[in-house]
Order: structure tokens, then C-alpha cells, then sequence
């Protein structure tokens, strides 16, 4: 057995690419390997926010004590009732995957609820278009849809030069899929 698999054979993340389709919002139960818990002392608005503005579903909830969000396999939060939240924004955010052609909307549906709730979006030197979002809990949490593989741009070069290459070329990548 190998120490090493092509991992998007698992991934719901599709194929970055201009005309790339974000997969369905996934409803089956599984044991989550991982997954955040986000304090709130208004767990309807919470709610409100996460499914209006994020996109994300409640996949369950137990009244007054939990309410689990999903949007595609493997990005699930679990809101929990708090007393208070901070006031100052945490220093940790949490990522989520997205597709280019969901930025915008993300965007929008964010300042509609919350009209300064996002920061973005901004490209950055690893070749994603990132979205960062307060929510209501005082949360930071990113969005970030990865961008076509441009070989020439400069993002490929920041890649490349930390053992990153596409696919076809040798690189230290390549002993890991």
C-alpha cells in the first residue's frame, strides 16, 4: 500500500477553471474529519446569515443547543448558543472552498445582510480569489475559489518556486499524488 493518493479523487472541489460548476450542497450523514464550532448569542440570526449569505443549509438542529450548517462534503459548522461573543475579531479564520463564479454572489448576499461584513475579494500569490466575511459571531471566515493555471503568470512562478508545478511537470509534487 502507498503512503500516498491522489487526494482529489475525495475532494468535492472541482477542477479550477473559469467554467468550473461548484457540486452539489451534500446531504448524506458521515463522520466529519474535521469541522468548526462557532459561538453565538443569537442563534436564529446566526442561522439566518450562514444559509442567506454563506450559502450553507442546516443539515439538523437540537432547539437551543446546536445547529449544524453544511454546504459540500467536508464543510460543516456547528453554531452554539453563548452567552456573549467577543467584541474584538479572532486572530484564526476558517477557509472554505468555493468556485470563481460564486464570489460575486457571496459578495452580494453578504452586503445585503450585513453591509460590512466583507473584506475582498483579493487575488493572492498562490493563484486564488479569496473572500473574507464577519459574521454575525464576530467569525473571520475566508471563501477562496482557486483560479485557471496560468503557466506564465507570476502565481505559477511563486509555486514553482516552492516544489509546486502542474501536472505533467517534474517536480517534488509528483511523489506525493
Amino acid at each position: 500500500m502507498s503512503d500516498y493518493y491522489n487526494a482529489f479523487e475525495i475532494s468535492p472541489v472541482p477542477t479550477p477553471g473559469p467554467d468550473a460548476v461548484a457540486p452539489e450542497l451534500f446531504r448524506g450523514i458521515y463522520g466529519m474529519p474535521a469541522f468548526a464550532t462557532i459561538p453565538t448569542s443569537d442563534l436564529a440570526a446566526s442561522v439566518d446569515f450562514w444559509t442567506r449569505g454563506l450559502g450553507f443549509f442546516e443539515l439538523f438542529g437540537i432547539p437551543g443547543r446546536v445547529v449544524h450548517l453544511r454546504r459540500w462534503a467536508f464543510q460543516d459548522v456547528l453554531l452554539v448558543p453563548a452567552e456573549s461573543i467577543p467584541e474584538q475579531q479572532p486572530t484564526v479564520s476558517f477557509s472554505f472552498a468555493c468556485v470563481l463564479n460564486q464570489v460575486d454572489s457571496l459578495v452580494e448576499a453578504c452586503r445585503a445582510l450585513r453591509p460590512n461584513s466583507v473584506d475582498g475579494p483579493r487575488d493572492t500569490p498562490w493563484n486564488t480569489r479569496d473572500v473574507a466575511v464577519t459574521t454575525p459571531e464576530n467569525a473571520r471566515i475566508v471563501f477562496t475559489a482557486a483560479k485557471p493555471f496560468d503557466p506564465a503568470s507570476a502565481e505559477a512562478r511563486n509555486l514553482a518556486a516552492v516544489g509546486i508545478t502542474p501536472p505533467g511537470v517534474r517536480g517534488d509534487n509528483d511523489e506525493h499524488a
